[in-house]
């Protein structure tokens, strides 16, 4: 498993375990996301703490998960990313698709406002 995942506050929080979360990893994280999406959360947030790197196979496997989970009415946001893997995200427009937040507070405070 790649995902650690907890429920808080009726959100689903999955933690990406990995340091290197490149090709290698990408089928996997799919697989994992899909059984969380069909447990029907609302929000799904991925937590990208202990990630140092990240490559453009994973980014797809993310952009994939999204489009499974938009088509069940689950929104996928994602916390935590370190400052080079932000930058990635906003170079390659990835934070126009993800909701994209500093920490679970703010995407907690943000998301229980709706």
């Amino acid at each position: 498993m790649i995902l650690r995942t907890r429920n808080e506050n009726g959100i689903l929080i999955a933690e990406i375990l990995l340091k290197e979360a490149s090709l290698a990893q990408a089928d996997q994280l799919k697989e994992e996301m899909i059984i969380l999406i069909d447990s029907e959360p609302k929000n799904l947030l991925v937590d990208f703490t202990m990630v140092e790197y990240v490559d453009s196979s994973f980014l797809g496997a993310m952009v994939s998960s999204l489009k499974y989970a938009v088509a069940r009415h689950t929104d996928i946001s994602v916390i935590n990313l370190e400052k080079d893997i932000y930058d990635l995200f906003t170079l390659i427009r990835l934070d126009k698709v993800f909701k994209i937040y500093a920490d679970k507070a703010e995407a907690t405070a943000e998301l229980n406002k709706k």
